[in-house]
């Protein structure tokens, strides 16, 4: 089992993939924390963690994993990885008995509505049944970890995340390569929802409140308009981002929710979405900007 390990380390290190220790049978990393660093080797000028530690120097991995049957994990961001996480409902890995769509099902519906087939790219089968799909990231974009963003279900790694790594085995199973020989670029449509709402432009601290108020009114026109010129294959990804980017004024109190819900599901049916994916869509989107932008940056 050892060897497995390093070689499922070292295939890793070698297409380019940060990796670093977890636990035996585990999917904890497995170096020191911050608590009980005593400021030596990689931390010698202070503590590092594992996303800062992962490596693919062959000889470190050798030196690692010849000693301990530890799993492997891959730093995502490090790597130039986005992973989607497609998960099994809990219910359903335990019993194999419930009727909730998994992670899996729910990005193909997601793939389907956008106008797009699901990806080919590498793939590894988790321990619980789900999938992990490989991805590489774009140059001089920073993607964030999301939960749930996508879909239900539907996770991603990426900066600030890591993967269990394929021949690594846990109490629930093992970690399996299933398909794809080499991780695809990120398709541009996932790219659109992924990206982070942009930032709002930096005011002056002074601003009045109707100059907020009229800079959210423009946003508004703006996004609706992108809606509505929205290509087949493009509709949703950009009802999605439109959402996000206006999410923030319904937290700053400068736009009213049902003023940006009735402006972007107008957009959305414009252009052929049908009405209950917009909602279910804008409600999604909405609720997550909301939650994220309760302070105004310019205050921070």
């Amino acid at each position: 089992m050892q060897q497995t390990l390093l070689h499922a380390a070292l295939d890793a290190a070698g297409r380019g993939w940060h990796v670093f220790p977890l636990r035996p049978n585990s999917k904890q990393p497995g170096l020191h924390g911050a608590d009980r660093c005593r400021q030596t080797g990689d931390c010698t000028h202070g503590h590092r963690k594992w996303e800062q530690r992962a490596s693919t120097d062959p000889e470190r991995i050798r030196l690692c994993w010849e000693t301990s049957a530890a799993n492997v994990a891959l730093a995502t961001g490090p790597s130039g990885l986005v992973v989607v996480d497609l998960d099994m409902p809990k219910d359903k890995s335990c019993k194999g008995s419930s009727d909730t769509p998994d992670g899996a099902a729910n990005f193909a519906a997601l793939c389907e509505r956008t106008g797009h087939a699901v990806p080919d790219t590498y793939r590894v089968r988790t321990a619980s049944g789900g999938q992990h799909l490989y991805f590489t990231a774009p140059p001089g974009i920073r993607l964030p970890n999301t939960a749930g963003t996508i879909a239900p279900l539907v996770d991603t790694r990426a900066w600030g995340g890591y993967v269990v790594a394929a021949g690594s085995t846990t109490p629930a199973g093992a970690y399996e390569a299933v398909g794809g020989s080499v991780a695809a670029p990120l398709p541009s449509w996932l790219l659109s929802i992924l990206k982070p709402a942009p930032k709002p432009s930096q005011t002056p601290s002074m601003a009045v409140a109707g100059q907020s108020r009229r800079y959210a009114d423009i946003a508004l026109g703006s996004e609706a308009r992108n809606v509505s010129e929205a290509q087949l294959g493009e509709r949703e990804a950009k009802l999605f981002r439109a959402a996000r980017a206006l999410g923030r004024f319904i937290a700053w109190g400068d736009l009213p929710r049902s003023v940006v819900e009735q402006a972007l599901q107008e957009a959305g049916e414009s252009v052929g979405l049908p009405p209950s994916q917009c909602r279910a869509t804008l409600r999604s989107a909405l609720n997550w900007s909301i939650t994220h932008n309760q302070r105004r940056r310019d205050t921070a």
